[in-house]
């Protein structure tokens, strides 16, 4: 049974704001560069990390696909969010595999806050979800609050 929110292709393109539509290529056009990230970090880490005694920083901790089940998400938005979920966990991967290895060879701490450790205005803002909310109302309130933090840095 379709939901209010399980919508085709063509009615998405309707809806879309054309920037949206424009714009598009180019963020997934980043697929190829985030997956040669993901190889790199995974080959540097199943080679070095042996050598070093550093113990391996477990991918699927980071690249966690759970928005599948979702069943108030079409297709689309779906494959929309299994490319974030890739982009989002490969970069907290790398970045894990790049602070151990920072650890092992240089453990001294920086004078300055690094800005993973500094508050940062761009938090993550998200919402739990039932059977019955406006996912769409939903989305563009956050859309909203983030052009607002963007506008006060």
């Amino acid at each position: 049974m379709k939901t209010n929110h399980q919508i085709g292709l063509f009615a998405l393109i309707k809806r879309s704001r054309p920037i949206n539509l424009i714009t598009g290529p180019i963020i997934y056009s980043m697929i190829l560069p985030i997956g040669l990230l993901d190889v790199c970090v995974s080959f540097y880490q199943w080679s070095c990390f042996p050598i070093y005694g550093i113990p391996k920083i477990t991918r699927n901790k980071h690249i966690v696909f759970d928005r599948q089940e979702l069943k108030y998400l079409d297709w689309i938005s779906k494959f929309h969010c299994t490319y974030c979920a890739y982009g989002v966990g490969v970069v907290s991967f790398a970045k894990e595999v790049i602070g151990a290895t920072e650890t092992y060879f240089c453990p001294i701490k920086h004078q300055r806050k690094k800005m993973n450790e500094a508050h940062h205005s761009w938090e993550r803002i998200g919402f739990e979800q039932d059977e019955n909310f406006d996912f769409d109302a939903k989305l563009n309130k956050i859309r909203t609050a983030m052009s607002k933090i963007g506008k006060d840095q």
